[in-house]
């Protein structure tokens, strides 16, 4: 292998690839990312098994090969070097590859591309495309939902949901639900439901920040992989086996209060009352009372932390229903409005003890479902 590329392309290109390597695994060749050209490109890949990302830079390609090196020590090294061109010479013999840039010089040793498992890439299976900037938006409203803890694997997923002209994902990890749906502006060919690890959503998020033309998405026929195909990046995720929880039970149908507040306001005031709940296991209660004919509703939030004292915040809102007292995880709160992509939202409660219900002011693809904490009187 023989081959030359430009310093920055080839550390976006490490950057993108390096979330996908394996931190801690028993198999070596895991910890490192394989470079192969691939026509006048060279690609890079990583994978922890659970998650393949695979990127294409722009290369002059002098003879083809393949090598897998240690990921962290390649992305410190070329991170470290002048923005210039970088030669890379593998020798077969000893699988060690040279890289030269600058004045700078290195050998590193690398482990056999042959010994690297085969990532997917697109086929000719099925796509469904998707636009990038509103599956970005989706993703960004449900995944922080789901759950971090591994006890029920279920809920470390999301489900996507794909039926005719609609996609639905949702996340829940036992405390909160997300549901976004969106329209497609192709109907999917036949419905499928599959649930996608939160993780490689997130990454995908991530990645596709600069990407302006559609996101293809395949299902393998066997519905254990999802591939997720961009410009010059395809991310292939394992999926997640069994059944995900029927959310529609879970979200209220009905509400005696219903509040409107500026989003910014209740996030601010959040924030605010959070810096004292954080010593008071994040307890912040909120109070809504109703307007009369000439004051506004207002809505008071406030924690108290037996250590360190109280704090106290209100803003205006628009108010229908009952005085109402309910107590919330301030971080919680705090995720929920840092996505909700709308000027204001609509908080619906029932009773202290019964799930709240936040969506954005006109409009009627998001609902988030966030079950109240206890509160001793």
């Amino acid at each position: 292998m023989k081959v030359s590329c430009l310093q920055e392309n080839l550390a976006k290109g490490l950057s993108i690839v390096g979330r996908a390597v394996a931190t801690r695994s028993t198999l070596p060749v895991l910890s490192n990312v394989m470079l192969a050209t691939d026509g006048s490109r060279l690609k890079l890949s990583a994978t922890n098994l659970e998650i393949g990302i695979v990127c294409w830079i722009g290369a002059k390609v002098e003879e083809d090969g393949s090598i897998t090196v240690p990921a962290r020590l390649l992305t410190d090294f070329v991170n470290s070097l002048p923005p210039e061109r970088i030669d890379m010479e593998l020798t077969v013999r000893t699988q060690t590859l040279n890289l030269k840039c600058a004045r700078f010089e290195a050998n590193i040793k690398g482990i056999d591309a042959q010994e690297f498992p085969l990532i997917p890439t697109a086929g000719e299976d099925s796509k469904i495309s998707l636009d990038s900037s509103m599956l970005r938006q989706m993703i960004d409203q449900v995944v922080f939902a789901a759950a971090t803890d591994e006890s029920r694997p279920i809920l470390t997923g999301v489900l996507a949901k794909f039926q005719g002209e609609q996609l639905t994902l949702a996340a829940a990890d036992g405390f909160r639900l997300s549901v976004r749906t969106a329209h497609l502006s192709e109907p999917a060919s036949e419905p499928v439901t599959v649930i996608v690890p939160a993780r490689a959503l997130a990454e995908l998020s991530r990645i596709s920040t600069e990407q302006e033309q559609p996101i293809e998405v395949t299902i393998t026929p066997a519905r254990n992989q999802a591939l997720f195909h961009m410009a010059n990046v395809d991310l292939v995720s394992q999926l997640i086996e069994g059944n995900f929880p029927d959310y529609n039970q879970i979200i209220p149908k009905s509400y005696s209060t219903r509040t409107v507040v500026s989003t910014s306001d209740f996030l601010k005031a959040a924030k605010t009352v959070n810096i004292f709940a954080r010593d008071a296991a994040n307890i912040i209660r909120l109070e809504v009372v109703p307007g009369g004919e000439l004051a506004p509703g207002r809505v008071t939030l406030t924690a108290t932390s037996a250590e360190v004292g109280d704090n106290v915040g209100e803003f205006d809102a628009v108010i229908e229903g009952q005085e109402m007292e309910i107590a919330f995880n301030a971080k919680y709160l705090i995720d929920i409005l840092s996505v909700a992509d709308a000027a204001q939202v609509a908080l619906e409660t029932t009773t202290a003890s019964s799930p709240g219900v936040i969506k954005p002011v006109g409009s009627e693809d998001f609902i988030h479902v966030i079950m109240p904490m206890h509160i001793s009187r």
